[in-house]
């Protein structure tokens, strides 16, 4: 399995909004340049945390988005699925009823047992995202930011803040 680049974003960028002060915005075009990744591409998966309820935004010159929950709410299964989706990971096919060799009425009523490992995978998976708030995610780096390090990081936040 392998998540496109846009969850990678989608927490980086949430981490950075979780920072902003009641009120105020940041713009999609700060979040590329500060993480040096495509202004069009991140829109884009910005747009589908819109889209799962993660972000909102303000439009015109002074727009920007902004978190709409506290990031103690939040968690990584909620970013996970709102850029990439709900689907299981693992899509039975049900390649073993294709065999030539003939097969008994009733056969198949019940899930094989790779089918049932797999959803059983990707339940331990989501449960192991579930249980990640972006607070938990964001604290540990907190906690070993260097003071030098913390104070250009947030007076470069307030030049590009917008309220």
């Amino acid at each position: 399995m392998k998540l496109s680049e846009g969850v990678e974003w989608g927490i980086h960028c949430a981490s950075m909004l979780a920072d902003l002060p009641e009120g105020a915005v940041l713009p999609t075009k700060v979040l590329a340049e500060y993480h040096g990744v495509s202004e069009t591409y991140l829109a884009k998966h910005l747009q589908a945390l819109k889209n799962g309820g993660i972000i909102g935004s303000v439009p015109g010159p002074k727009g920007g988005v902004y978190l709409l929950k506290k990031p103690e709410e939040l968690t990584l299964l909620d970013i996970v699925d709102a850029i990439e989706g709900k689907e299981p990971i693992f899509r039975c096919t049900e390649i073993r009823q294709r065999s030539p060799i003939p097969c008994s009425r009733g056969e198949f009523d019940i899930p094989c047992d790779i089918h049932v490992a797999m959803l059983k995978a990707n339940k331990a998976w989501r449960d192991a995202l579930q249980e990640q708030t972006l607070a938990s995610v964001i604290q540990p780096y907190k906690a070993t930011l260097q003071p030098e390090k913390k104070a250009l990081i947030n007076a470069y936040m307030e030049k590009v803040i917008r309220k």
